[in-house]
């Protein structure tokens, strides 16, 4: 028996050992079936990468003026079709260069026009493509899945601008994280050899396409697509903002008066960086850092820029918030001021403090009517530049042309200017709106101002400390200066506003030391808008940790509202902005509706009068859609909704 018992373990064991050996050989079998498969896809790709791009389309642009360019992208279309490539011919000015981040094949033949500038059927992309280099939010991983080349076409006697442009095209794009197949190819009109010179580019070209050769560190057979994994964030409000290059420091006139060499000048006898006796507030170091920003500078110490809002609305994307809470028309609006200069150094400083400082004026004084009419012949000159932009109709064009309203609030301390008030009479009597803010630390000014449509007061912090550290003014009596600003906004009729912007971590759970200033001032609104990230600078550390989402704006506009006790209702919201509006119920809420917006025409109607008036004289009922809590969160219905992607660098 016992023998039987052996022997039937014996035969269990060995079926055990049998059926383990095949499990195993079954298993080492798949993993050599899947490797080889592996392979040999990989080996059929590496040698056929074209397979990979059958199915995308590329785009090739001519950037032409005379159409020597675009002779030749046509040219280069038909060689690339032969050589069954797919790509769409287009040209730029019919093209949604925000469309440029879906691209994975961008071909560029561009000439270069008068001065180094590209001809005028690539305005508007050539300068969106700045713009992005200079936008910190863009990122520079926005193009990087698209690989692109660029030829240039132009003329040797031009010198140093020499294809400029197609070299400027091939800066960019690497910029913002495309990748070069082909070094830029400069074919010179001049040398004859044009046609030669293009056709062995198309060649070469056609070839790094069908992966027999590549020009960017790869080797042959390597695959020319790549996916890339990016990071997509929300697209946040802001008036278009550069970050600053290395040659962009930080000035201070107090610094560098007199240290910088003087502007020439045809009529004014200039010694040690006077004018007849006086400063100029503009200097060339300023001048440079402030035109490198896109700011049009007006005589000696004024300026101009058309704002991101105002070029939407031209394109019908939608106004700024002001449109939403004011019925302002971001389109017909004119970002400006008389006065660069400035008595703080905020930390969310949107010029990281590329403009002058000051505590008073010292210097050469322009006449108010020459810096108006310079401002709107310079915001003219940067509205007509929209032509021919993809959604800018006629109808807007020509309305843009027209200011109906003005934002002293460009940059600098507007009420520093000694003629603000004439300047304020001067664009009401050409019937445009007056939208003047101040940093309160000039109360006298603000009570010897005459009525502008609304006065605006930043309340950037709600205590002495927390103001000192964010303001950072030059006044050793900034609060008592500050306060008393408050109190002169009191007695002003007109409309008036408190303009609060939320620093995390810096003073957004001061709600209580709020709600007492508000008792100050006794503003007719009350706007809380997240602060907008600038980037970091030298002089200013805010990171995206600072930034408030809008549900905490919106928390905290609620929170604010009930400790007025009933007088303050949150009112309206333009959530793209980050923004809330809270309103006075006893002026603005008429039987059970809000009216937050503006009558403009009996506002110029009541200044022309002579006669005293009040901020409920000139009220219009604020829409649905602009309301709080509204669906459209602000959003205008009758614009068309546009979503941007941002692509960043993953943080580490």
């Amino acid at each position: 028996m016992r023998a039987e018992m052996m022997g039937k373990s014996s035969s269990s064991l060995s079926a055990r050992f049998a059926l383990l050996a095949l499990v195993s050989a079954s298993t080492f079998y798949c993993i050599w079936k899947y490797r080889r498969l592996r392979s040999q896809r990989l080996s059929s790709r590496s040698r056929n990468p074209n397979l990979d791009i059958s199915c995308r389309r590329g785009k090739l642009f001519f950037v032409s003026q005379t159409g020597t360019s675009k002779t030749l992208a046509h040219r280069l279309f038909d060689i690339l079709n032969s050589n069954s490539i797919p790509f769409d011919l287009v040209d730029p000015k019919d093209y949604e260069p925000e469309d440029l981040s879906k691209e994975t094949l961008v071909l560029i033949v561009a000439s270069t026009w008068e001065d180094g500038k590209p001809p005028p059927n690539s305005n508007f992309l050539a300068n969106w493509l700045a713009e992005s280099v200079d936008d910190f939010r863009v990122g520079s991983l926005l193009f990087s899945d698209c690989k692109f080349a660029v030829f240039g076409v132009g003329s040797q006697s031009y010198g140093e601008t020499f294809n400029a442009v197609a070299k400027d095209f091939s800066k960019r794009m690497r910029a913002l994280g495309a990748s070069e197949v082909l070094p830029v190819c400069e074919g010179d009109v001049d040398a004859g050899d044009l046609d030669a010179v293009f056709g062995a580019w198309s060649w070469k070209l056609v070839r790094v396409l069908k992966g027999g050769l590549l020009e960017n560190g790869k080797p042959p057979g390597t695959a020319l697509f790549t996916e890339s994994e990016v990071e997509s964030v929300d697209d946040s409000e802001d008036d278009y903002i550069e970050e600053n290059g290395p040659e962009s420091v930080i000035v201070d006139l107090e610094d560098i008066a007199g240290k910088a060499p003087p502007r020439k000048s045809s009529t004014s006898a200039v010694t040690n960086g006077e004018v007849n006796g006086k400063k100029e507030m503009v200097t060339p170091v300023i001048r440079m850092s402030l035109e490198k920003q896109g700011y049009k500078i007006i005589g000696s110490h004024s300026g101009v820029k058309i704002c991101r809002w105002t070029k939407s609305q031209l394109r019908g994307r939608g106004g700024c918030y002001k449109h939403s809470f004011y019925g302002i028309e971001s389109h017909r609006c004119m970002e400006a001021t008389p006065s660069l200069a400035c008595a703080n150094k905020c930390v969310f400083c949107w010029r990281h403090h590329t403009n002058p400082v000051g505590k008073s004026w010292q210097w050469k004084m322009d006449d108010p009517l020459e810096i108006i009419n310079g401002a709107i012949d310079q915001h003219t000159k940067m509205i007509k530049q929209m032509k021919g932009v993809p959604g800018v109709t006629l109808e807007r064009l020509s309305e843009g042309l027209l200011p109906k309203h003005c934002a002293l609030s460009l940059v600098g301390e507007p009420i520093m200017y000694p003629e603000i008030n004439i300047l304020v009479d001067e664009l009401h009597r050409r019937r445009i709106s007056t939208f003047l803010v101040t940093n309160a630390q000039f109360p006298e000014r603000i009570r010897m101002l005459k009525p502008v449509t609304q006065l605006y007061v930043s309340v950037d912090a709600a205590t002495k400390d927390s103001l000192k550290a964010i303001d950072r003014p030059l006044f050793g009596d900034f609060w008592e200066r500050f306060i008393d600003s408050l109190k002169a906004l009191q007695e002003k009729e007109q409309r008036t506003v408190f303009r609060l912007t939320l620093v995390k971590g810096w003073n957004i759970e001061d709600i209580d030391a709020y709600s007492k200033l508000i008792n100050i001032g006794k503003p007719d609104f009350i706007e809380i808008k997240g602060v907008t990230y600038c980037g970091s600078s030298a002089t200013s550390k805010l990171t995206m940790e600072n930034v408030p989402w809008h549900t905490d704006v919106k928390a905290f506009s609620e929170a604010l509202a009930s400790k007025s006790n009933g007088e303050y209702e949150v009112a309206c919201e333009h959530v793209h902005s980050c923004c809330v509006l809270l309103a006075k119920v006893e002026k603005f809420k008429i039987n059970g509706q809000w009216f937050t917006w503006i009558d403009y025409e009996k506002f110029h109607d009541l200044v022309a009068s002579e006669k005293p008036f009040s901020s409920n004289d000139y009220v219009a009922a604020t829409p649905s859609w602009a309301l709080y809590g509204a669906e459209d969160g602000g959003f205008d219905p009758d614009q068309s909704r546009h979503r941007k992607e941002r692509h960043h660098r993953p943080s580490h």
